[in-house]
């Protein structure tokens, strides 16, 4: 009998209505496509009928259908749905979802985080799409997951999820396990063979190992696990994805007959032999550059969040991270407080970018994956400061652009996705700037395609009075003056209690804030207590680290019309 948690039975994971049907055809009409696989078409029309792109061409060729639903996209510009190539959705992207590293369940309970991410599973698809991400791939997690991409598939509003099971590791995760193990440690080819086969039954998308090497858990200590979970799965038609961030380990890994490696070779520069191989294995590299630091900037307090984090991530997950500034009593706890408070200079792994440039001009597919779910990485924007990584490393936006939808469509297997081209599914991104001039332009997003339904973005992920005002304290305690005044409106007041006006309009809210940001550059502000009265939240509230006293206060926040039009504080 196999063993899976139900996640389906949860009353909040109900399954959307199925939307109405519409035209039968939709044109969209005006618009540049830019196909990473083919050619730059100005002033094109693209038809859709149903889930699929029937025609394009441009304009002045293309006859629209009587009545097709009509998008004008006249200046925009048309690409593929983006592709994560790498997540897991059994990760919060939160402080505590990873007690095996940040071991602070004394403060959280692993199974408070797990409860909350299986709650906020139709929330966590929404957010993917409004980043124009209409495909995932969960590259390992428990027997769940499963379920997981079950739901995204019965849902109006999720990415297509392709997602394997628990990863086959070289190493335990005890603490991970509360039933129902994402990571499960085979000793012995036995074991290995015995869990691919249970996971077999639920016709995983891709077997997950995970080659991790230890002083203790050497290359070859665990090469002939590695080798007898390839040669089962392939036996079993499943394709291998293989986390091997060594070059010895990657190499190996190539050698038994891996199909994609999903993490960068960072420890040295990747050689001859090594891109050989990856040609003669039409493997698909998944460079993920961003994650292992993020790890590290948590610890460190020292984020780089970018603006679509701010606006699109979930805002109460951010704003986990930033509790290491006030937990204690805990050994993780008081070791993470001294790492903030004498932090360390961000130190980057080179090899990554030079391996990612070598890869690429070897002719060797690159697919664009976050690793989302880990510590800091969150789900759905941290794809932008992902495509940002790679453009710095010397890809060029349109380079990116190929990665992030035909090289992940390679990942995925599927030739019906990743283009802008007759019979591929209609899942695509409308931008109003144009992606070749940088990947700042990936975030510009006016229309998001699924299956030929068309969202507009911005309904995607309404936010609450709650959601704005954690959205203002996570880049408060950021330190990032723009993200603060975002969620505020251009007309915010700040009053006192007598409603006598303190400071009028945004710039002027700006010029205040922008003081106070100098002033307390370490500034942290722990919510003590909230409360959510309709579009009123009262926040009890703490700042440390002032150059002075602590400041308690209460702030009341009300909203109108989507923004923070009024704050009134009580000190």
């Amino acid at each position: 009998m196999r063993f899976v948690t139900s996640l389906l039975a949860l009353p909040l994971l109900a399954q959307a209505p199925t939307p109405t049907s519409g035209p039968a055809m939709k044109a969209i009409i005006g618009a540049t496509v830019v196909d990473p696989g083919g050619a730059r078409i100005p002033d094109a029309v693209v038809l859709l009928k149903g889930d699929r792109i029937e025609e394009i061409g441009p304009r002045a060729t293309m006859k629209i259908p009587k009545g097709a639903e009509r998008v004008e996209a006249a200046g925009q510009f048309l690409v593929p749905g983006y592709i994560d190539a790498h997540v897991h959705f059994f990760q919060s992207g939160g402080l505590y979802t990873r007690p095996d590293g940040f071991d602070l369940r004394v403060h959280h309970p692993y199974a408070k985080d797990q409860k909350a991410i299986r709650a906020g599973l139709q929330d966590t698809f929404a957010r993917y799409l409004r980043c124009g991400v209409t495909s995932v791939a969960d590259v390992g997690g428990p027997m769940a997951n499963f379920e997981v991409r079950e739901l995204a598939a019965k849902s109006d509003r999720a990415p297509r999820v392709a997602s394997a099971g628990p990863l086959i590791s070289s190493v335990s995760r005890d603490a991970l396990d509360l039933g129902d193990p994402p990571i499960v440690k085979c000793a012995t080819a036995d074991e290995a063979i015995a869990l691919i086969r249970r996971e077999a039954e639920w016709k995983p998308d891709f077997i997950k190992i995970w080659y991790v090497v230890t002083p203790e858990e050497t290359v070859e200590k665990n090469r002939p696990v590695v080798k007898a979970a390839i040669q089962e799965s392939h036996r079993l038609g499943f394709r291998v994805a293989v986390h091997a961030t060594e070059l010895a380990s990657a190499t190996a890994a190539l050698e038994e007959g891996a199909d994609l490696l999903v993490h960068s070779v960072d420890d040295k520069d990747v050689d001859e032999a090594f891109l050989k191989l990856a040609r003669e294995r039409k493997i698909v590299y998944c460079p993920t550059l961003i994650v292992s630091e993020d790890y590290t900037r948590t610890a460190t307090q020292q984020f780089a969040f970018c603006a679509e984090e701010f606006a699109w991530g979930d805002a109460f997950t951010m704003g986990t991270l930033f509790d290491v500034r006030h937990l204690s009593g805990s050994p993780m706890a008081d070791r993470l407080r001294k790492m903030a408070e004498a932090p360390k200079p961000i130190k980057s792994k080179p090899a990554m970018a030079r391996n990612l440039i070598k890869v690429m001009k070897a002719g060797i597919p690159i697919a664009m994956g976050t690793d989302a779910g880990n510590v800091g990485t969150l789900h759905g924007p941290s794809i932008f400061r992902e495509m940002a990584a790679m453009e710095a490393t010397g890809m060029t936006p349109l380079e990116v652009l190929k990665a992030a939808t035909a090289g992940g469509a390679q990942l995925l297997g599927r030739t019906d996705l990743g283009r802008v081209t007759p019979g591929a599914l209609a899942d695509l991104v409308l931008l109003d700037a144009d992606p070749a001039l940088g990947v700042k332009n990936f975030s510009h997003i006016t229309r998001v395609v699924r299956g030929g339904r068309i969202f507009d973005p911005a309904t995607l992920i309404p936010d609450g009075p709650e959601a704005l005002a954690q959205r203002q304290l996570n880049a408060y305690n950021a330190r990032d003056l723009a993200a603060f005044c975002a969620p505020y409106s251009d007309d915010v007041q700040i009053v006192d209690l007598d409603s006598k006006e303190q400071t009028h309009g945004k710039e002027a809210f700006k010029a205040r804030y922008k003081g106070s940001f100098n002033k307390m550059p370490k500034a942290h502000c722990q919510l003590v207590k909230r409360m959510v009265v309709g579009n009123f939240v009262l926040d009890e509230e703490s700042i440390t680290d002032t150059g002075g006293d602590p400041i308690h206060a209460v702030a009341i926040y009300e909203v109108k019309n989507g923004k923070i039009a009024v704050v009134r504080f009580i000190k």
